[in-house]
């Protein structure tokens, strides 16, 4: 450190990920950041921006506030001992890329830095770049150095979820990881060719505990990423994609019978049309889709449809302690913007560990297991990301809400959860009563889908009962209000509406999300069916629904309608459980 000031060059600085680690540590006084690239334009473009004030506040990297911020040019093809010498940082981050493409000498940056006695780390996502760089160990011990490959969501994010979660198993068989990105977000140029490369083409995998090949961008996983406490995203594949993780799972878990990581992109019918390129390619009519990395590019984002949120998750499955099966997995959401920071995260927690003084071991190696997940998660905090676990087997006989939610249910208030706390699989039934104002709407659609569901007709101080009765993993409900009743039946849903409440109103099948927010549990939906067929979710019944806690006493306010009928009824009260 020089002045007092840790001196990080970023090579890519102005790039998709460089550009957002420079973001993420614009803040921090203590560090000097050098913001490098081919172009020396870019990057005094890029610096001038950071600086430049936002939403009234001052700029990143001012006078008054941040880093150092200073643009450099940097040409990795270039004579690298001479732009480190005069550069003089202390570590070097390289966020450029792809690593799939470095050519003969893919290590020379790194070899650079280890001969300089300058510190390395990378966001590499290529499987035999991360891999192979512990064949410079002995160099970077030798000179008191440590150089870290593979910084970013895989693997560095999900090997460091796996460590929380392997001890939950006497035996793990099966490792599968996937990211899942916001259909809104830029993607890179290098991240596409990165892609391309491998599409269509073998990928290594672990089979029946044996090395196998599997087709790049082919094969497929269904998963619903949904951490507890929030709706989780829409259920979509994961194609196979070419990550580190493939290459070092069978080291860190001995007997491991199957590995696989994928990306699952939106919108899914471009994911399509993906996979049925890179058909093409395994059937050889096309040796590659690299030559069409800038097309694919913008597909992407000229085909921006779907959620703005996107998510990843890492899940296990093997024994528990007592040999009985389990699966565990950890999933991440993030919304909006906040998705595209998390590749970065691990760098800018690695330096602030250097901050504070913390320093890797020296040597050159792959970056699984430097950081834990709460490093992860303490940066995740500057955004609206939320993570979580659910060990998926060991929700049998538990209560449908706690299901479904998972370890978020310990944190509702205890008039919520103790309204859901009965009418599991032992069978039973329970019984709540209170008092609840009812409204109707006035259309005449609204008239006639309240008349067949039965809802109640319109009151003040309505008395209500609403008895739960479980069957089987099921649970019936059925509410009276005065002398008018009507009853539904409650579960967890299946399939691609994994982690989702159905609740079934004869053909009709609503699919609710359970999202915890401070005193309430607000039900959202998500989707409904008509017989089994799926109807537009715009079409959906919708409208204001949670459970609240006031007073230490639950209360409930319900509002069903459509963009069709209007409003169909809103009933709101308190109940009691008898």
């Amino acid at each position: 450190m020089s002045g007092g000031r840790l001196s990080l060059l970023i090579i890519g600085g102005y790039g998709t990920f460089g550009g957002r680690l420079a973001r993420l540590l614009g803040d921090e006084p203590r560090l000097r950041l050098l913001i490098a690239g081919r172009s020396l334009e870019k990057a005094d473009d890029f610096v001038a921006d950071l600086r430049s004030p936002k939403d009234g506040s001052e700029g990143l990297g001012s006078s008054n506030l941040g880093a150092t911020l200073q643009a450099v040019r940097f040409d990795r093809d270039g004579d690298l001992t001479e732009q480190l010498t005069r550069l003089r940082p202390d570590l070097v981050v390289d966020a450029s890329g792809p690593f799939q493409s470095f050519g003969e000498d893919p290590y020379k940056v790194v070899r650079a830095c280890i001969g300089l006695d300058i510190d390395y780390a990378d966001l590499a996502d290529s499987t035999g770049f991360v891999a192979a760089i512990g064949g410079l160990d002995a160099e970077a011990r030798a000179k008191g150095v440590f150089a870290l490959s593979g910084l970013s969501s895989l693997p560095a994010l999900s090997f460091a979820a796996l460590d929380v979660m392997a001890p939950r198993f006497s035996r793990i068989d099966a490792v599968a990881a996937g990211i899942a990105p916001s259909a809104h977000v830029k993607i890179g140029l290098n991240v596409v060719r990165a892609i391309a490369s491998y599409a269509g083409k073998p990928v290594s995998v672990l089979r029946h505990g044996r090395p196998a090949l599997a087709p790049g961008l082919i094969e497929a996983m269904r998963v619903t990423v949904a951490p507890p406490g929030v709706a989780p995203l829409r259920s979509r594949n994961f194609l196979l994609v070419d990550a580190p993780d493939l290459a070092l799972l069978p080291g860190r878990f001995a007997g491991l019978q199957s590995s696989f990581t994928g990306v699952g992109t939106e919108p899914q019918l471009l994911q399509r049309l993906l996979g049925f390129a890179a058909g093409l390619v395994r059937l050889k009519l096309l040796p590659s889709l690299t030559p069409f990395a800038r097309l694919m590019q913008r597909a992407s984002h000229g085909l921006a449809i779907g959620e703005h949120r996107g998510g990843m998750f890492v899940r296990l499955s093997g024994l528990d302690a007592a040999g009985k099966p389990l699966a565990c997995g950890w999933h991440l959401i993030a919304e909006g913007d906040d998705g595209p920071f998390i590749p970065v995260t691990g760098v800018a927690a690695l330096v602030r560990r250097l901050l504070g003084g913390v320093r890797p071991e020296s040597g050159a190696r792959p970056a699984t297991g430097e950081l834990q997940l709460e490093d992860f998660e303490a940066e995740f905090r500057r955004f609206s990301i939320t993570t979580g676990i659910r060990a998926e087997s060991e929700g049998a006989g538990l209560p449908l809400y706690h299901r479904l939610l998972g370890s978020a249910f310990e944190g509702l208030p205890p008039a919520i959860s103790a309204m859901h706390a009965g009418g599991h699989s032992g069978g039973g039934a329970r019984l709540a009563s209170g008092r609840a104002r009812v409204e109707r709407g006035r259309g005449w659609l609204a008239r006639i889908v309240a008349r067949l569901i039965g809802f109640p007709p319109a009151g003040e101080d309505v008395p209500v009962t609403v008895r739960f009765t479980a069957d089987g993993e099921k649970e019936i409900w059925t509410r009276h209000f005065g002398d008018r009743s009507f009853h539904s039946l409650q579960l967890e849903a299946k399939g691609r509406d994994r982690h989702l409440l159905a609740e079934v109103f004869g053909p009709f099948r609503v699919l609710v999300a359970l999202v915890p927010e401070g005193e309430r549990l607000r039900l959202v939906v998500r989707g409904w069916r008509f017989c089994g067929l799926p109807l537009p979710l715009f079409l959906a019944p919708g409208g204001e629904t949670y459970e609240e806690a006031r007073d230490g006493r639950f209360h409930f306010h319900v509002e069903i309608g459509g963009r069709l009928t209007g409003l169909v009824v809103r009933y709101t009260g308190w109940l009691v459980v008898e």
